[in-house]
């Protein structure tokens, strides 16, 4: 527990000032969008008012009982009317102003949120998001957004309740007594430095608690998607007792908290406490000097126990606020996250020929490059093959392609234009990749392939799973077309999710091809059929493939030998094998593994 009492380490969020209430206002402005900003602001505003209100309508129980206690009927009853009136136009304003909440625009704004970091995640480019967690996104995506708006009117109306009604009702009663109304406004500058002195320490603990749960969220997950690998390598046990160490320090952060906050909380309330009870005691000194009637003593207690409570739990109510805060610092950050370049104009391709021009890229904080000054053109409608050690960069250049990121130096090009001039969706309506590992969604078969063009007719979704070998699994699972997947595609083998992965590739039918060693993990059976399929979807295409087995690559139109990140080679099988070199090795070394023996 002691280190949690130290100044925050490189992964803790550092010291900041405390946030204005004006820039948590305007900052839930903007995240509920334009659309609803300005029934965002006008709610506040009618519950700023409901709480102002209230605080009259309490100041007016003082009058109310001193003309009562002298007999002054009709006097009293006006006081009344008028603490009646107040009151129920605050219950009106405020209800007026949660209509907000009630009629469902909080949760449109919540739904377009996630559409928004939705379409963020969609746009950015994927370096950035590599070295975040699935379950962190999730708990920004989901937690963090209910964090920040689905309570937000709750919690604001009680911060609303606990500042502006006992401000008010001190207002009123300085008109009836002012000695009683300015002890009761001196409450507040003591409040002010106290709560600007928690303030701070709150944020901080917010946010490392928020970053602590989004911890524990990617923990879980990761925990849960792998418990099949950790039973078989008998290693569940020990991958929960990391779990454990997970939940033990989320415990330890909570635990510090509350212990860090309790001296403070008790202290404000103590303040606030003392201090109104400094207002009675005046209160009974003016009524022992007979300069305040005992049914006013009698009505400023009732205020006082009225008041008391929100006063004393308001920095309490700010913590809240913090918790909203840390949620928008957090959703703020992806959204700030500059998206890929789009230059103009906006141009598209009429071949599809591809061209890597003099490109150079590295990874944040990689040491060296991992793809250098690399060029080489591949003609539409060939069959190129990248080979060469793990770790060289074929994979990466073909997230190039795809653009998942720009190249620091030099251009990639289809049909002579720069991928930065093509739009981002028509940029990926011309290409289709089938990767080694597939992901399949929780989602039937059918919407699986469907994916890949979600217009197509149910004759075209059904002719691609033809052309791909999947009819006959198909038709064997218990709710054929209409069978869940599962997670990750669980319920097929892996044979059966590369072949639906492919007829998603093949009903998409785009000009530009990637292959990424899609037959390199399966059996000899499922091997040929997914062989053939391919052999459907590469028809009259631009192809890519990252080849391991130099075997399955002899037939290609050229093969581009990479090294380090650089072109070592380039030609067909015949002349590379001829020229010697690297290639030449690596096909030496790949005959040579065919007989290999087991010794027993």
């Amino acid at each position: 527990m002691q280190t949690l009492a130290k100044e925050p380490r490189a992964d803790r969020p550092a010291r900041r000032g405390a946030t204005s209430f004006a820039t948590t206002f305007r900052q839930l402005a903007e995240s509920v969008g334009p659309e609803d900003a300005p029934g965002l602001r006008r709610t506040l505003a009618g519950l700023i008012a409901a709480a102002a209100l209230q605080g009259f309508g309490l100041a007016a129980i003082a009058p109310l009982f001193t003309a009562a206690a002298v007999g002054e009927i009709r006097r009293a009853l006006l006081w009344f009317a008028a603490m009646a009136a107040l009151m129920a136009a605050a219950s009106a304003l405020r209800w007026w102003a949660q209509g907000f909440d009630f009629d469902g625009r909080m949760v449109r704004a919540t739904w377009r949120l996630r559409g928004r970091l939705g379409a963020k995640l969609r746009e950015i480019p994927l370096e950035q998001l590599q070295d975040k967690r699935a379950g962190e996104l999730n708990a920004m995506v989901l937690g963090n957004v209910d964090e920040n708006l689905l309570y937000a009117l709750t919690v604001l109306n009680l911060v609303f309740t606990a500042i502006v009604t006992p401000l008010c009702a001190a207002l009123g009663i300085v008109l009836f007594d002012w000695r009683l109304g300015l002890l009761l406004l001196l409450i507040f500058p003591a409040i002010v430095p106290l709560y600007r002195w928690r303030r701070p320490a709150l944020g901080r603990g917010k946010r490392i608690l928020g970053a602590a749960h989004q911890e524990a969220s990617a923990d879980v997950l990761e925990y849960t998607q792998g418990l099949a690998i950790l039973r078989a390598a008998g290693r569940a046990g020990e991958k929960a007792e990391r779990l454990s160490q997970t939940f033990r320090k989320l415990e330890a952060i909570q635990v510090f908290g509350h212990r860090k906050g309790a001296k403070p909380n008790i202290i404000v309330a103590s303040v606030v406490e003392l201090g109104l009870v400094a207002v009675l005691g005046v209160g009974v000194w003016l009524v022992v000097q007979g300069e305040l009637h005992p049914a006013a003593l009698g009505a400023v207690f009732v205020i006082v126990v009225r008041l008391s409570e929100p006063l004393s739990t308001f920095i309490l109510y700010t913590a809240m606020l913090e918790v909203m805060e840390a949620a928008l610092e957090r959703i703020g950050a992806l959204l700030a996250i500059r998206p890929l370049s789009q230059r103009a104009p906006e141009v598209m391709p009429r071949t599809h020929d591809i061209r890597f021009d003099d490109v150079s890229f590295s990874y944040a904080q990689a040491e060296v490059p991992t793809i250098r000054a690399f060029s080489a053109v591949l003609p539409e409608r060939s069959l190129t093959a990248l080979v060469g050690p793990s770790g060289c960069g074929k994979t990466t250049l073909t997230r190039l392609l795809l653009r998942h990121f720009d190249p620091q130096q030099g251009a990639v090009t289809i049909g002579g234009v720069d991928l930065r001039q093509i739009p981002a969706e028509r940029l990926n309506s011309l290409v289709s990749v089938v990767f080694q590992d597939v992901y399949l969604f929780n989602d039937t078969v059918e919407a699986n392939i469907r994916m890949g063009r979600p217009e197509a007719t149910e004759a075209e979704v059904r002719a691609a799973a033809q052309a791909a070998q999947c009819l006959g699994f198909i038709e064997r699972l218990p709710q054929g077309w209409q069978t869940p997947l599962g997670e990750i595609g669980g319920r097929l083998s892996g044979g059966e999710r590369q072949r639906i992965s492919i007829a998603r590739a093949l009903l998409k039918d785009a000009p530009i091809v990637v292959l990424d060693e899609p037959t390199a993990a399966l059996d000899t059976e499922s091997e040929l059929a997914v062989q053939r399929a391919l052999d459907a979807l590469v028809a009259r295409k631009t192809v890519i493939v990252i080849a391991h087995r130099l075997s399955t690559i002899v037939g290609a139109d050229q093969i581009l030998v990479i090294e380090d990140g650089a072109l070592a080679q380039a030609g067909r099988h015949e002349a590379l094998l001829a020229a010697g070199g690297r290639y030449a090795r690596m096909w030496a070394a790949q005959g040579a593994v065919k007989h290999w023996t087991v010794a027993r």
